[in-house]
Order: C-alpha cells, then structure tokens, then sequence
C-alpha cells in the first residue's frame, strides 16, 4: 500500500467514528419510532423519582466502570495518556457501541479517531479493542454462569427454544472462561502473532481483573432496570441480576443494535403471567432511556465540545505560524549580519 493509499485509509477510517455517532443517534430513532414523545414521557414519570435517579446514578457509575476498560487496555499495552482522555474515549465508544452495534467496528472507530491524536499508534490500537472485547466477553461470561444458577429453571422451561438456547450459551461461556484462564497459566509471557500485530498473553491477575471489571458492568447495568422495575414487580435480586444478564448477553450476541427487541422478548417471556406486561415494558423503556439515550447525548456533546475546542486552537496556531513566516527570512539575514 502507497503512503498516498495509507493516509487516505487513515483519514477515512478516522471520519468514520462521526458516522458512527450519526449511525447510533439514528438507531436510537428507530428503537424508539413507535412511541411518541407523551408515552416516553408516561413510561418515565410512572416510576417514582427517587427510583429514577438511582438508575442514573447506576448507569453514571456503570459508564465509569466502561472507561476503565481503555485504562486497563492502555495497561496491557503499556501506554499512558491523561485520565480524562481515556474516560472520553471510553464513555463515548461504548455509548455508541451500545446503540450503533457491532462493538469493535462502531466503538473501535471512535477510539482510533482519538488516540491516534494522543499518539497511540494503530496496531496498538487494535491491540486495545481486542483487549477490551475479552474484558466485556469474560464479565458476560462470569455473571451469565453464576446467574444460570441463580435463575429458577423452572422459569425458563417455558419455551423450549429459550431453555435449549440458554443451555448452550452457559456451556460455552463456562468452556471460553476456563480455556483463557488456562492461556494465562500455561502461555504465561508467551505472545501470539496475528498478522503484523503481537499480541501477548496476559497474566492471570490480569485476567481477574478483567472478569471483575467486565461483572460490575454488567451489574451496574442491571442496577438500572432493576430501579426502574422495582415499583411494578417483586422480584429476588439474584434471580433478576441472573434473568438481565442471560437477557443482556444473548442480545449482544445477536449482533442487534442495543439487543433491541431480542433483550425484552427474553425478560418478558421469564416474568410470571400475573405481572402487568405493560408496566414492565414500560420500565424497560425508561431504562432505554437512562441507559442508552441519556449517555449518547451526554457524552457525544463533550466529543463535540472537544472536537470544536481542537479545531479553535488549530486556526489559532495557523493564524500565529502565517504571522511569524513572513518574519523568519528577515531574522535569519540578522543573524548572519552578527556573525560578520
């Protein structure tokens, strides 16, 4: 590939991270097409405030758990930039991620689009979105296992394509968990080539963190529709933390934006008959809102804010090398006058 060929591709895959943005503002829109601006607002004003603020005060901290994943990959990679950098780009890819779908396209954009300007070079980069996917996977996979037992069977047993569906999915998280923490035992400081790239197999204590990371994600997730469900249903908490979670992993897996409609179909074919289907619909409405919405518009107006920012302080810096060109020529003739 011609240098002329690699800064286009560069350039093109830096702009895409906008169009991403765009991609998962649109998403959004169509998730919430059928409802008009009143039945958002009924949804949201049925649920007491205080329940209301406590799911966003979960989804805050679940979003801060978000961008320590890119701490924790910068720590594999061993690079360092600002905390506040790390914090933007993590906050904004996954709140594209969760909309847009497709994580490591829509989110990896964005990062790529902000660390090549901190300097983070492009095979490190992807080093750290595959990283971060491992982080996420082992999380799903460690609170998918323990909330498969947690979970009356009995619940599930009423569809038989959920019960057979939900039985692989714990099979293969069980095995995909032990398989990388074996990696990490067998293969320590041992590294895998992938193309150009190396990746090297993390340490075991790595690995733990990652899990522990990637869990409380999930269960501050989880927190949020739990606030929201709370006024409508009494529900145990481990069965519902087991419930969100099987419902939340099987809708990443889907590959569906926001595992819209596959997540809900899942939770509400486990709730018990005597519940008002439409006030838990409703409470998983509100919990799109605060979950997926709120973030978008809250952390893409602080990309936006920094991008206009960068963008000021260039003119300003082209405006001041356009002042000071045109006196270089006359301070170098000075300088070889006082050397005669």
């Amino acid at each position: 590939m011609s240098a002329k060929a690699k800064r286009l591709f560069k350039k093109l895959v830096s702009y895409s991270g906008i169009f991403f943005f765009i991609l998962a503002a649109g998403m959004l829109w169509w998730q919430l097409r059928e409802y008009s601006f009143s039945d958002i607002i009924h949804a949201i004003t049925a649920i007491p405030i205080e329940n209301l603020i406590a799911a966003c005060i979960a989804c805050f901290a679940g979003y801060l758990a978000l961008s320590l994943y890119d701490y924790l990959a910068l720590r594999y990679i061993g690079a360092r930039v600002s905390w506040w950098k790390w914090m933007l780009a993590g906050m904004l890819g996954f709140a594209i991620s969760n909309n847009a779908g497709h994580a490591v396209v829509s989110g990896g954009a964005i990062r790529y689009r902000l660390y090549t300007r901190w300097r983070i070079n492009g095979g490190d980069i992807v080093k750290m979105i595959t990283f971060s996917g491992f982080t996420f996977f082992l999380g799903c996979s460690a609170i998918l296992i323990i909330g498969y037992f947690l979970v009356p069977s009995a619940l599930l047993d009423r569809s038989v394509g959920a019960s057979v569906g939900i039985n692989t999915l714990f099979i293969i998280c069980s095995a995909a968990v032990l398989a990388y923490f074996a990696a990490t035992i067998f293969f320590q400081r041992k590294s895998i080539k992938i193309g150009k790239i190396k990746f090297h197999v993390p340490t075991t204590k790595t690995a733990l963190l990652q899990m522990v990371l990637g869990a409380a994600d999930s269960f501050l997730a989880g927190l949020v529709l739990y606030f929201c469900l709370l006024p409508f249903v009494q529900i145990p908490f481990g069965t519902y933390i087991g419930l969100f979670v099987i419902a939340q992993t099987t809708g990443v897996f889907s590959q569906v934006p926001g595992g819209i409609g596959v997540f809900e179909s899942i939770f509400l074919l486990a709730l018990p008959d005597t519940v008002d289907k439409a006030d838990i619909f409703g409470a998983l409405l509100a919990y799109r809102v605060i979950y997926y919405v709120l973030p978008l518009i809250g952390v893409g107006g602080l990309f936006f804010i920094y991008e206009n920012w960068l963008r000021s302080r260039m003119k300003r810096w082209l405006a001041d090398a356009k002042e000071k060109i045109p006196h270089i020529p006359e301070k170098i003739k000075n300088i070889h006058r006082r050397k005669k």
